[in-house]
């Protein structure tokens, strides 16, 4: 049975713990390259198989060495960031309309990039933290699965409506910087962690 409680309160905590995160920006950019609904697709599949994993691990992910998660995240977003600023631009229209993406390379490549990018997230840990609390698995998961999918589709949504007013381009750096000032964070947490 489920309960709308649980399932209500995880939605909040979740959601208002994810829409901050790395998820939002990163639904950001890619809902600016590639069809929203493939992008969804993968990304939706990433987080309901985290939100598996952290309801059947319950609180043992919160054993994780962080410094290990911090280090592994910063370095991810260093890695991203560097690929945003280094990629050439081409002609912004066609990448506005990218038409040749087949479903399964966006979907896929939106389901890599959460799959490492939020592995021992905090969000992660929480849904670890409130399946051992409830210890109703069913309806934490519920409410952790739809907090993520509700901000990966703002992400995604807004990106794709940023479109609409600013280049590509600005878009892109503006994106490279935050992952670079994530990332930078992430390894100071790592160090002084």
């Amino acid at each position: 049975m489920i309960s709308i409680t649980v399932t209500a309160l995880v939605f909040g905590v979740i959601f208002l713990a994810e829409l901050p995160d790395k998820t939002a920006l990163a639904g950001l950019v890619l809902g600016t390259r590639y069809r929203a609904s493939y992008v969804f697709a993968g990304v939706a599949a990433a987080f309901l198989l985290h939100v598996v994993l952290a309801v059947a691990a319950g609180s043992v992910l919160t054993l994780l060495p962080q410094q290990i998660v911090h280090a592994l995240t910063g370095v991810l977003f260093l890695g991203g960031a560097a690929m945003l600023l280094l990629q050439k631009h081409g002609d912004e229209e066609e990448i506005k309309k990218p038409t040749d993406q087949s479903f399964w390379k966006v979907a896929g490549t939106g389901f890599m990039l959460i799959l490492v990018a939020e592995f021992g997230d905090l969000t992660q840990i929480m849904t670890a933290n409130l399946a051992a609390r409830y210890n109703d698995p069913i309806s934490v998961g519920l409410g952790a699965t739809l907090g993520l999918w509700a901000v990966a589709g703002l992400g995604i949504v807004g990106g794709k409506a940023l479109m609409k007013k600013v280049p590509l381009r600005l878009i892109t750096q503006i994106a490279a910087l935050l992952m670079l000032g994530l990332g930078v964070w992430s390894l100071y947490e790592a160090i002084a962690g």
